[in-house]
């Protein structure tokens, strides 16, 4: 259970929400009971705060108008874009309702001009899926995490952490990237002082951490094309090698440089390294080529293309 001190400043984050809270609400969020969340009001009206108590089967307790905080120091187009920014947001999984509070809370403490300015945009506006482009759900975001690791690349202090193959890295953090709904934390493993790239969704923090360590950048200081390059190559859940019968310099007019590596075979054949979260986006993918194409890895994915190739000759006309 919180100290009091820190209940009572977590209820007042609670009321900067616009919206009549129940006392079994409030007792939910605190941890505590409804006795001790109904004296925590009393308390802050102790403090000159102006809680008002709403009557009725939905009763219950909010701030007064004169109780909100001091308005922001936003002109329109930073307010807009605050707004903009939150809304966008609220389609990435795992931090859905932390965006839906916060937008209203921006709301609640500007400027009535903008106020109604936000209020405008966020009720004609609307968010679709986050990704559209895979059948595979977008892992959900950790912002405790994202945190933790964000704090370890400001300070210089290593990480400790389980990867998802059960492997255990010690390694020296230096810029977190986010990429197709995906976050990556770029650094440098600290008994090879290889670079990698890893995907924040597939580590589990270790306590403590490592020690701190003095930077040495990543060479050209690029990490955003270092980890598109990583991806490509070890990023993916499927891996594949396609020949390509096509020039490399043709596939790679064709393709995004970020979904794949183009290897040179003759002047007439390439092979292009791809992958993707599952097998069906990397059929997609490669169908999208317009070229002929032999897949001979990985075996799934060329089991899949078979029943794909059986599936569209079963789609055409008789005769």
């Amino acid at each position: 259970m919180r100290e009091t001190s820190g209940r009572l400043l977590a209820l007042l984050g609670l009321f900067q929400t616009p919206r009549t809270w129940p006392a079994a609400d409030l007792a939910a969020r605190l941890g505590v009971g409804e006795r001790t969340a109904r004296k925590d009001v009393e308390r802050l009206r102790a403090l000159d705060y102006p809680i008002d108590t709403i009557r009725g089967p939905r009763g219950g307790y909010r701030l007064g108008d004169q109780g909100k905080l001091p308005p922001l120091l936003l002109d329109d187009d930073e307010a807009v874009a605050i707004a903009v920014g939150l809304q966008a947001v609220t389609a990435v999984r795992g931090i859905e309702e932390s965006s839906a509070l916060a937008l209203a809370k921006l709301e609640h403490v500007l400027p009535s001009r903008l106020r109604r300015r936000v209020r405008a945009l966020h009720e004609s506006t609307s968010t679709g899926p986050a990704n559209t482009a895979t059948n595979v759900t977008d892992p959900a975001v950790d912002p405790a995490l994202l945190t933790e690791l964000a704090v370890a690349v400001r300070d210089h202090v290593g990480i400790r952490f389980d990867y998802r193959d059960g492997e255990h890295v010690e390694a020296e953090p230096y810029r977190l990237v986010s990429w197709q709904q995906r976050w990556y934390v770029v650094a440098r493993e600290r008994r090879t002082r290889d670079w990698h790239s890893y995907r924040v969704d597939w580590m589990r923090l270790k306590a403590p951490g490592g020690p701190r360590f003095r930077p040495d950048p990543l060479p050209g200081g690029d990490y955003t094309a270092f980890v598109l390059r990583q991806v490509a190559f070890a990023g993916w859940s499927v891996h594949a090698r396609i020949e390509v019968d096509a020039p490399a310099e043709e596939v790679l007019a064709r393709i995004n440089p970020t979904v794949g590596v183009v290897e040179t075979v003759d002047d007439d054949r390439c092979v292009l390294v791809t992958g993707g979260d599952s097998l069906e986006i990397v059929a997609v993918w490669i169908g999208m080529l317009g070229l002929d194409f032999r897949v001979s890895e990985p075996p799934e994915l060329v089991d899949h293309i078979r029943t794909l190739a059986d599936r569209y000759a079963r789609a055409l006309p008789a005769g």
